[in-house]
């Protein structure tokens, strides 16, 4: 006797793979966007304070740090590894704001 259902008798799988891949990709890509909106966003708040009000020290400090969990947030959701000897953005974004101020002065 044969047991095996008959091709009618089977559940339709074909799309649901497809239908959560495609939802799992769409649901990553906007936490990206928010990741990079958030990233952006704190990047214009330090150079704004950067070129405007460079000795306010403790702003510099708490957006920085801010911006650097931003960007590596940004990088372990597009599967970037961190790497021990980059540097942190928050840096890198405080020396063009001192080449920025430097050479507008």
């Amino acid at each position: 006797m044969n047991t095996r259902p008959t091709p009618r008798e089977l559940p339709d799988t074909r799309t649901r793979p497809v239908r959560t891949a495609y939802a799992a990709v769409t649901a990553n890509q906007q936490e990206i966007s928010r990741a990079e909106a958030d990233y952006q966003r704190f990047r214009t708040a330090y150079l704004e304070v950067a070129r405007h009000e460079p000795g306010h020290e403790v702003a510099l400090a708490m957006i920085g740090a801010d911006m650097d969990r931003a960007h590596a947030r940004l990088q372990a959701l597009m599967g970037l590894p961190r790497l021990p000897f980059t540097h942190e953005p928050s840096t890198v974004v405080r020396r063009e704001a001192l080449r920025y101020t430097e050479e507008n002065s």
